[in-house]
């Protein structure tokens, strides 16, 4: 059940989106799928977050990679804008659960075969495979977990691909990432499995508050500390629509760099630079207290590596204290 906070938060939808909404609470559903054919054509809307250097690559010059997946795949799909001084950015897909687990593979092949040229905030290639780090609601973690963990364990071994689901909700939300790491044709199946307990359990899926990477420009932007990234996801059959996001700046094709600096007073700011792209790169110093320093590194350093590996590049000093 979801909690009050998750009940009471309503996030802001378009007008497209609310329509399909308010056609759902105009009578239950028939029943979940039974057959592929029926969750090849259930919709879904799944998210994921991307870092601003991904989003660009997925939207390509005047928006041409981001037109053509929709073409290929008959899905709608689009990237947040730039908040200025944070680096997140949410991916939306929206469409037929084919449709749309065919669009994450066509995203993992886009960011695999250009990582070597995002540089500074993108993620190098490991034997064929990239991570998607998909938005997934609180509530609904437990059908993609599984009791036991046999359903997670079971989508991986169908799939070839690594999961990996973060314990910690994303700031102001009640959702979680998942990580899936694996080739384009892995993460495809994947999506396609998980697509399928989100529209089995779409009820559980209702009154999510959805992350929104803006809440980071208050406290001076950046990466989450456990990982970069969020989606949200919501099922629908029978040819409806159980969409619970669709903010209209989700289905936005605009990129950008980070023009200005944050405005946050939260960290002390140096001397912007800027990449060979022409972005402006901020550096921020923060104080973090020494015994707090182990959380920020992680076991054998795969804490501050994924943060790196994400969104920034991030040194340790000594303190004085």
């Amino acid at each position: 059940m979801a909690s009050n906070e998750s009940r009471d938060a309503a996030p802001a939808v378009t007008d497209e989106v609310m329509t399909d909404y308010s056609r759902t609470e105009q009578g239950e559903p028939e029943g979940p799928p039974k057959t592929d054919e029926e969750y090849a054509q259930s919709t879904l809307t799944l998210r994921a977050i991307v870092s601003s250097k991904e989003a660009g690559v997925i939207i390509g010059k005047a928006g041409k990679n981001v037109a053509d997946l929709r073409d290929e795949t008959g899905v709608k799909a689009g990237v947040s804008k730039v908040v200025q001084g944070v680096h997140d950015r949410v991916l939306t897909v929206t469409g037929p659960l084919q449709g749309t687990a065919k669009a994450y593979a066509i995203v993992a092949k886009g960011l695999l075969e250009g990582a070597p040229q995002l540089g500074m905030g993108g993620v190098a290639s490991n034997n064929g495979t990239h991570p998607v780090r998909l938005l997934i609601s609180h509530n609904q973690m437990g059908t993609i977990i599984g009791r036991q963990g046999l359903k997670i364990k079971y989508i991986q071994d169908a799939s070839g691909v690594r999961m990996v689901a973060q314990k910690e909700m994303l700031p102001q939300s009640t959702e979680r990432i998942v990580e899936v790491q694996g080739t384009p044709e892995g993460i495809e199946k994947a999506v396609w499995e998980i697509g399928k307990c989100l529209i089995d359990d779409w009820q559980r899926g209702t009154g999510t508050v959805l992350y929104n990477p803006a809440v980071r420009a208050s406290v001076g932007g950046g990466p989450p500390n456990n990982s970069l990234g969020s989606g949200a996801s919501t099922g629908g059959y029978g040819g409806r629509s159980y969409n619970r996001t669709g903010n209209g700046a989700d289905f936005s094709d605009q990129t950008g760099g980070y023009n200005r600096r944050s405005n946050s007073d939260a960290t002390s700011r140096g001397i912007p630079l800027v990449t060979e792209d022409g972005e402006e790169v901020q550096t921020q110093n923060i104080s973090i207290p020494s015994d707090m320093v182990g959380c920020i590194i992680g076991r054998g350093g795969s804490k501050i590596s994924e943060i790196r590996r994400s969104s920034a590049l991030v040194f340790l000093s000594q303190g004085s204290s």
